[in-house]
């Protein structure tokens, strides 16, 4: 959604219209981007790219409905979070750089490979 959350007043004109997205404005301050809405699909996707390939990839439908996940460098899914968007970006916001020695890495499953 680069052309959904904007700096200034757009960005206050779009949070005023739908409050939960000002938990993504923590988000887009830490290099996170979001992709464009697709027609027929009620959700937002949003992901932070890390070097050697990892990746955080959020989504959303509602204000209590939203998932967080990060990806190894071959698309396994190694941690996973549902809960509202609000905790789900308060632990994205708190899960530890990937090369942390803190960091999850035991693959739970495999995400979607890029196109």
């Amino acid at each position: 959604m680069t052309g959904l959350i904007i700096p200034g007043a757009a960005e206050a004109a779009i949070v005023a219209l739908y409050p939960p997205l000002r938990h993504l404005l923590d988000l887009v301050d830490g290099g996170w981007r979001f992709l464009p809405l697709q027609p027929g699909r009620d959700e937002i996707d949003g992901f932070r790219m890390w070097q050697g390939g990892w990746r955080d990839g959020i989504r959303f439908r509602d204000a209590g409905d939203a998932l967080g996940l990060r990806l190894d460098r071959d698309h396994a899914i190694t941690w996973e979070y549902t809960g509202s968007l609000a905790e789900v970006v308060q632990e994205l916001l708190l899960l530890p750089h990937p090369s942390s020695r803190l960091a999850p890495r035991l693959a739970k499953g495999h995400g979607p490979a890029q196109r």
